[in-house]
């Protein structure tokens, strides 16, 4: 057998045949791992809460990959109600991938909440992506050998959950909030791996985060993202330690492709974990704490009103 040749992020293996989500695929990173799937010749389908902004993203990656398959569904996270109904409309009888690429990210006071009466960037980037795994379940294990694949962000490393105030209720500061809304989300994907593997599912969790991806170091994709000559050239001392969504979405790209890939991983850029092709990284010592993560998942449980299937028909 000839060996696996070495990954590269511009020559991505075939996806013909294959479904993917991509959450909050109608901008920034989500807009670049899409088009890089379609480009493999999935067909990925944009979850989005503006369907106006998802036929924009949908038009643009159709202007670049010729014969793409892409659509896009209603999906609003920060609505736990409305999930139910948006996995409906997907129409397909299995899902190979969903990459929880989506969030809300705020930087300055005062707090705000869901419809379900939740911190606004906890109830969106985690609780929104907990429940709709949820609903998802049924397809991804329909699939043979589907992926959650759950974006998180370099940001969360220098965070820790703080279980009793998980909703900030008590300490407010949204720069904080945030990072330990993608930590919790970054939990969530190594747990439910850890619990998808003691089930024996045929349905695999992966995390991944960006590293340090800025606007003005992403190529233009009018009219998603369009960068002027001004921000290019003010960002090129940033290039050396950061770069760009398009190069930040090839981690989640890797983990949904690669075949070597496996459940329970960690993959970010190679370079300082900022910038860089993706590669497998350790697990950070506090994503590796299991009672931290069994309390998060109960409160997500209590919170979103329901668990995540993980014995599926698929398990053995």
């Amino acid at each position: 057998m000839s060996p696996t040749p070495p990954w590269n992020v511009r020559r991505l293996p075939g996806a013909e045949g294959r479904v993917f989500l991509v959450t909050g695929g109608n901008a920034g990173i989500g807009y670049f791992v899409a088009e890089q799937l379609s480009a493999a010749g999935a067909t990925v389908v944009l979850g989005s809460r503006s369907p106006a902004r998802a036929e924009a993203a949908a038009a643009a990656i159709r202007a670049r990959v010729p014969d793409a398959r892409v659509r896009a569904v209603r999906l609003d996270l920060a609505d736990l109600s409305s999930l139910g109904t948006s996995v409906e409309s997907l129409e397909v009888d299995r899902l190979d991938a969903v990459v929880h690429n989506a969030g809300v990210a705020l930087d300055h006071p005062p707090r705000r909440e869901t419809a379900d009466g939740h911190e606004l960037m906890f109830g969106t980037n985690h609780l929104g992506h907990f429940a709709l795994t949820r609903w998802l379940m049924p397809l991804l294990a329909a699939a043979p050998a589907a992926r959650v694949v759950t974006m998180g962000s370099f940001a969360a490393k220098s965070e820790r959950l703080d279980p009793d105030d998980l909703q900030s209720r008590e300490d407010y500061r949204p720069k904080r909030a945030y990072g330990r809304s993608k930590l919790a989300q970054m939990y969530f994907g190594v747990e439910l791996d850890r619990r998808l593997r003691a089930a024996g599912s045929t349905v695999a969790s992966v995390v991944a985060h960006p590293g340090g991806a800025l606007d003005s170091l992403t190529p233009s994709r009018p009219p998603v993202h369009v960068r002027t000559a001004g921000a290019r050239l003010g960002a090129v001392p940033a290039a050396l330690l950061v770069q760009g969504k398009d190069a930040g979405a090839w981690p989640a790209v890797r983990a949904v492709l690669d075949p070597a890939v496996r459940g329970g991983q960690l993959w970010g850029p190679r370079v300082l974990g900022l910038r860089g092709e993706p590669r497998l990284e350790p697990v950070w010592n506090h994503l590796a704490d299991p009672a931290v993560a069994a309390r998060l998942w109960e409160a997500s449980c209590e919170l979103t009103g329901g668990d995540v299937p993980t014995r599926t028909p698929g398990s053995r």
